[in-house]
């Protein structure tokens, strides 16, 4: 089948952003699998192809402009058109407040905010010279939510949020952009976290899969969602609704 366009997903080789690979590698999209687990990635992008889909790993610092040029520069000249981004790569580190050190603070604006502000950067204009396409940026309740251990965290995604907003606006109407906000997932990330993490006060009472994430980011990138665009949407087994 003809390509008929290309998704970046960021942080894909293994976790929530591999779950999106794998729902997003359909008949007619090239799927890139970008992020710094270069095995896990290969792999990932491996187990995809041999079931048919036409699906690439790229090594990828989200936080380093010259690897978002090198990509988007690929992207320029490839074989379909730039429609989707899902800037999927973050990190967690648990720690309160008085032992959170100022590197530990940086770590986290590095890869959370600077990574999802330099994929908008680099990668929108491809999208809106292809005429359109759409942009999720994956935040967390704890953006909205209040828990000890998450300051550095917490406000990073909250970075995120607000970074969308503003995104949609200038982007509109030719790229779309939202945020999810995702509630505790079982994935490698939350190794740092406490049992349970968020999750368990939620009034589902666990974490999500990561199969249960995916189908929200598919329906943001697609056409289902026209009329969405900056927001922020929960996915969090009900912790907001406390």
């Amino acid at each position: 089948m003809e390509l008929e366009s290309t998704i970046v997903i960021t942080g894909a080789a293994r976790g929530q952003g591999a779950s999106h690979a794998r729902l997003l590698a359909r008949p007619g999209v090239r799927v890139i699998l970008a992020d710094v687990l270069h095995d896990d990635g290969e792999q990932t992008a491996a187990v995809l192809r041999s079931a048919g889909a036409d699906a690439h790993y790229r090594p990828l610092d989200v936080a380093a402009p010259e690897a978002w040029a090198a990509l988007a520069a690929e992207l320029a000249d490839g074989p379909a058109p730039l429609r989707g981004l899902v800037n999927n790569a973050g990190i967690l580190r648990h720690a309160l407040i008085a032992d959170t050190t100022l590197d530990l603070w940086r770590l986290h604006d590095r890869v959370n905010v600077h990574g999802t502000f330099l994929g908008m950067q680099a990668l929108a204009p491809l999208m809106i010279a292809n005429g359109g396409g759409s942009i999720v940026d994956v935040s967390s309740t704890a953006a909205l939510v209040g828990a000890p251990g998450y300051a550095a965290y917490s406000a990073s995604k909250a970075a995120i949020v607000a970074m969308t907003r503003v995104a949609a606006i200038e982007f509109a109407p030719s790229v779309r952009v939202n945020a999810i906000c995702p509630g505790g997932v079982e994935t490698p990330m939350n190794d740092d976290e406490p049992a349970g993490g968020m999750s368990s006060g939620s009034p589902l009472g666990r974490r999500a899969s990561v199969e249960e994430i995916s189908p929200l980011v598919d329906y943001l990138l697609s056409a289902k969602s026209s009329f969405v665009t900056g927001a922020a949407l929960t996915i969090d087994g009900g912790i907001t609704a406390l």
